[in-house]
């Protein structure tokens, strides 16, 4: 199989009609058995069928052969209608306009011939089969009732035999690939058996009940797939390219990298890209569900699907449709379905032990009472058909893939982002996390938290500083100019700026020499900073802090404290870990004092002065315990997320954030790391409930059969009913809310 896979190459399918876990079983073992075929992955609620193919051996004709024969749609992977770009006049003569003339100037975007979306229940095969069979069967009562019972039961068998037509033809199929117990099958003998015992009247309404079943099914299952699909509509089909100095209008899915869209107040961001000219404010709850628009000005990334707010925008397209932040997004949820979970996979083992057990429970049913204890041979061999429609695993099958689609697309809409079942479930059994320090608990860049004026005002403190280091790049000189430019204090005049390696920097300020230092430098090589001085320095740093020192060559100026905040919200999502009976540790390579105090202010523990190397012991150590959960920034902590039971990356729809760890956090927010676990654990009680329901029903109406109780309509029902209240429970989780606190 490994030469197989090397050999051939990976090719994609769209297949329709596949509504259950138990059509995704029949789909994968029509494929599995071609020769140069390997590595099959379904995923039933985007409908994806993806495979590693040898050409040579299987043509990818015979592969849609295949799936087709079992009754389902198959297509090539992306064919859609083709749209054709609606494009604006160019005006290349007219004269060149401004950036808000041509603002002005564009017309109202227009939806030009949008992509086909699914057929109505009608008019898909499944859904004339129900009209089809109920015709017959309305029409055969009806004859029964102008006629008499002996010609009306001719009339119940030829409704039976026509609907049940394509359904054996589907069963016979599968059967040929080695695929004998399918619901199909079962259906098949049932209604056949129904006709021999002299029960055509219940075999029509069996056949009917089967195919509304199954249209209820596909309802059930395309309401989870359509906020999946919701995803791909947040991105315009249309975008205004500017192009010399004029725009046109074009589809979204053509824009390049480095070519220039214009997006008007109000419109969705057609592409990523990085904004060239404006100031808005940007929407970005589409993409990261974060709910407050963020200004966002020149120089600044914005996400396609986005809505700009406020003014135009001038932006550059830095990545292609197909791998802008929505797409990968997509992408992920599709992806995670393949990453099926434990349970999921226990389960599927299950039914394939289930199905055949309970037919060889019906022909125990249909012979053991008739051959040992002298029994009436059509009533049990009634109940043994009866037996055989509850025998078919549809509602066992997709319990767990329901509930994690649903999952996924109901954390993906919130910016919580997890790569499939597997996933889910480890997040769920979680009962420790690990948090980096910088960037992940705190802010990840210094700022201004004291000015301690000595010998000069706070106003004349941060002149100096700012005049310092006006021009330096280092994050505590851009934390002391943000924090002068906050105060409206304007830096004063300087020239011949240095860095002094391991002190500080230096620089002539208004005709004298200043210095912004260590207080050991300040103290022990310049002899400026006194004991009071000295005294003040070390409280701060005791708290923490980075502490520098402003002088001139006879005196010090003042002290200004630096450190990288925690986040606003790290507290509270330290708090709500702890209600949901979480612990939290911080691991950082920072000094143990300031660990100690960042990590006193939020009230958890904390392990400073670690390596890369070190942290992964830590998280190992703690993983013998119990799940424990890393949280990073996805590219200095690798190692420790790849330890960690579920490694999470914080960041804004960056590549390392969406595919280096298990998980990302795309609102960068410590409070999501509790609603990644709600949300979780929410999956996993959705799953356990389904399982219930499934297995439940199946249980009841199985001793209700072998009674007498129920027949072979209310065998039927049974099937059906499960699959679709299994369904249903699933699309429960698109309204969960991980953020709302029990």
């Amino acid at each position: 199989m490994a030469v197989e896979a090397q050999a051939g190459e990976r090719r994609e399918w769209n297949v329709s009609g596949m509504d259950c876990g138990s059509c995704a079983i029949k789909v994968r073992g029509a494929v599995e058995r071609l020769p140069g075929v390997s590595q099959v992955n379904i995923a039933t609620m985007t409908e994806r069928l993806s495979l590693t193919l040898d050409p040579a051996r299987t043509p990818p004709e015979k592969v849609e052969a295949a799936v087709k024969s079992l009754g389902y749609g198959i297509a090539p992977r992306g064919t859609v209608k083709e749209r054709k770009p609606f494009v604006l006049p160019s005006g290349a003569a007219a004269p060149p306009q401004s950036f808000d003339e041509r603002v002005r100037d564009l017309p109202e975007d227009r939806e030009d011939d949008p992509v086909e979306r699914g057929q109505a229940w009608w008019r898909r095969p499944k859904g004339q089969l129900v009209i089809v069979t109920g015709l017959l069967l309305a029409g055969a009562w009806g004859f029964e009732l102008l006629t008499s019972a002996d010609v009306g039961r001719w009339a119940f068998v030829l409704a039976t035999l026509i609907g049940l037509a394509p359904v054996a033809r589907r069963a016979f199929a599968a059967a040929r690939m080695g695929q004998p117990f399918t619901i199909e099958m079962l259906m098949t003998i049932a209604a056949a058996g129904a006709l021999v015992i002299d029960a055509a009247e219940e075999a029509a309404l069996v056949v009917f009940l089967f195919a509304v079943g199954e249209v209820l099914e596909g309802v059930a299952a395309n309401r989870a797939r359509a906020s999946i699909r919701a995803l791909s509509n947040l991105v315009p089909k249309t975008a205004l390219l500017e192009v010399s100095g004029t725009t046109r209008q074009v589809a979204a899915a053509s824009l390049q990298v480095g070519q220039v869209v214009l997006v008007r107040p109000g419109d969705r961001i057609p592409a990523d890209g990085e904004i060239l000219e404006g100031i808005s404010g940007v929407d970005e709850s589409p993409v990261t569900g974060e709910s407050v628009p963020r200004t966002k000005g020149p120089g600044e990334p914005v996400f396609a699907g986005s809505i700009n707010a406020e003014a135009a925008l001038r932006v550059r397209v830095t990545r292609a449709a197909e791998d802008n932040t929505i797409a990968r997004i997509i992408r992920l949820v599709e992806e995670a379905e393949s990453a099926r979970a434990p349970t999921e996979r226990f389960i599927d083992r299950f039914s394939r032990i289930y199905m055949p057990a309970v037919v060889g429970v019906a022909l125990l049913v249909v012979l053991v009472p008739p051959l040992a204890f002298g029994q009436e041979w059509g009533t049990w061999i009634y109940r043994g058909l009866a037996l055989l429609l509850i025998g078919c695993p549809c509602a066992l099958v997709i319990s767990v893939p329901a509930s994690i689609a649903s999952a996924l697309s109901s954390g993906a809409r919130r910016g919580l982002l997890m790569k499939g079942g597997a996933v889910i479930e480890a997040t769920a059994k979680i009962t420790r996390v690990a948090y980096d320090k910088t960037g992940t608990l705190t802010v990840g860049r210094p700022q201004v938290t004291d000015v301690v004026p000595l010998s000069a005002d706070a106003s004349e403190l941060l002149a100096v500083a700012a005049a310092v280091e006006a021009g330096s790049s280092h994050p505590l000189a851009e934390a002391i100019t943000a924090r002068a430019e906050a105060e409206g204090v304007r830096p004063l005049p300087s020239s011949g700026g240095k860095a002094l390696p391991g002190k500080g920097a230096e620089a002539l300020v208004a005709g004298e020499r200043a210095w912004v230092g260590s207080p050991r430098f300040a103290a022990a090589e310049m002899g400026v900073l006194d004991s009071e001085g000295i005294r003040r320095a070390t409280a701060l740093e005791e708290e923490g802090k980075t502490v520098v020192v402003v002088f001139r060559p006879r005196h010090a100026l003042g002290l200004l404290a630096l450190r990288d905040e925690p986040r606003a919200d790290a507290r509270d999502g330290i708090r709500q870990l702890k209600d949901l009976g979480v612990s939290s540790v911080m691991l950082t390579g920072d000094n143990a004092r300031t660990a100690a105090a960042i990590a006193g202010s939020l009230g958890m523990e904390h392990r400073a002065e670690l390596m890369p190397d070190d942290k992964v012991a830590e998280v190992r150590a703690m993983a013998e315990a119990g799940g424990v959960m890393m949280v990073g920034d996805g590219i200095n902590d690798a190692p420790a997320l790849a330890t960690a039971s579920v490694g999470v990356a914080m960041g804004s729809g960056t590549d390392v954030a969406l595919e280096t760890a298990d998980a990302a956090l795309l609102r960068n927010r410590v409070t999501d790391v509790a609603a990644q676990i709600r949300l979780a654990r929410a999956a996993m009680g959705n799953i356990r409930q389904n399982v219930t329901i499934a297995l439940g029903l199946k249980g009841v109406f199985l001793v209700t059969t072998v009674l007498g109780f129920t027949g072979l309509w209310i065998a039927i029902l049974a099937d059906t009913g499960a699959t679709v209240l299994v369904t249903l429970n699933a699309l429960r989780l698109l309204a969960f809310n991980p953020e709302r606190e029990a």
